[in-house]
């Protein structure tokens, strides 16, 4: 088996869902940069690994994903490692609730209304700040409503869940 391939560039937090699942199977990776917001544009190339021209993107043996759910899912399953989903129903239906969540309401609030919005944008539209974290405020309630007892999101066992958020 050859080495996975992740396009995308280090500062993404999906890029970082991956390379930390890649990570926590113990699997080593070839990142090849992707830079979404170059001067340039996007590369006429990578269309062809993501037609939406989003990062991350995956390449394994001749296997192409990308969106991160499907390639965290995948690696978890393809390759050896402790496992990063729960075997019973409630639990992985838990775990993908959270993800779902993570991925519908928590990143656009708090990415990019909050932090992109307070860090580099100026003047920073205010309005748009408050409502990002009136939906941080909604997101992270919540999810704390899902928490189980012990270390991690779902308990004692480091999920999927964990790594996305």
């Amino acid at each position: 088996m050859s080495k996975p391939i992740v396009y995308g560039a280090d500062y993404s937090v999906y890029v970082r869902i991956v390379r930390l699942t890649l990570e926590e199977k113990g699997i080593g990776y070839e990142l090849v940069p992707v830079d979404v917001f170059a001067a340039g544009g996007i590369p006429g190339w990578y269309f062809d690994h993501q037609p939406f021209g989003r990062i991350p993107a995956f390449e394994h043996d001749g296997f192409r994903l990308h969106e991160t759910s499907a390639i965290t899912r995948y690696v978890d399953e393809a390759f050896d490692g402790p496992a990063l989903q729960p075997v019973e129903a409630r639990p992985r239906a838990t775990m993908n609730q959270i993800i779902g969540m993570l991925d519908a309401y928590a990143y656009r609030a708090m990415v990019w209304d909050v932090a992109v919005e307070r860090l580099e944008k100026t003047p920073p539209d205010e309005a748009l700040i408050a409502n990002g974290l009136l939906q941080a405020r909604t997101t992270l309630k919540a999810l704390s409503s899902l928490k189980a007892e012990g270390p991690w999101l779902l308990g004692e066992q480091l999920t999927l869940a964990d790594l996305h958020a």
